[in-house]
C-alpha cells in the first residue's frame, strides 16, 4: 500500500513541477516516486512475485490517478476513461490468478 499510495502522491505532483522546473514540487515528486520504487522493491524482496506486485501496483495507482483527476484536477470522466479503467482492474484480476497456480 506504501508503495501505491507512494506513486500516487508522486505523479498528482507531476503538474505542479511545472516540467520539472520549480524546485520543491520537483522535490517532493521525486522523493515520493522513490519511496514507491523502494516499497514495491521490499515487497518484491519479500516474497511478491514481480508480475503480480507491478499488476497491482500500477493497475490500482492507474484508477486512483484517473478519479484524481477526475475529482481534483477536473478533468472529464469519459465513459472510454471508465471502460480502460474497468479493463485494466479485470487485467489485475486475471495476472492475480494466473499467478496464484
Amino acid at each position: 500500500m506504501v508503495a501505491i499510495v507512494s506513486e500516487v502522491v508522486a505523479t498528482s505532483l507531476l503538474k505542479s513541477t511545472a516540467g520539472f522546473s520549480r524546485l520543491w514540487p520537483t522535490v517532493a515528486c521525486l522523493a515520493t516516486y522513490g519511496v514507491a520504487f523502494l516499497a514495491l522493491s521490499l515487497a518484491i524482496e519479500r516474497g511478491l512475485q514481480v508480475g503480480i506486485g507491478y499488476a497491482i501496483w500500477s493497475g490500482l495507482g492507474t484508477t486512483l490517478i484517473v478519479l484524481i483527476g477526475a475529482l481534483f484536477l477536473h478533468e472529464p470522466l469519459t465513459a472510454a476513461k471508465l471502460l480502460g479503467v474497468a479493463l485494466i482492474i479485470a487485467g489485475v484480476i486475471v495476472v492475480n490468478l494466473a499467478g496464484a497456480h
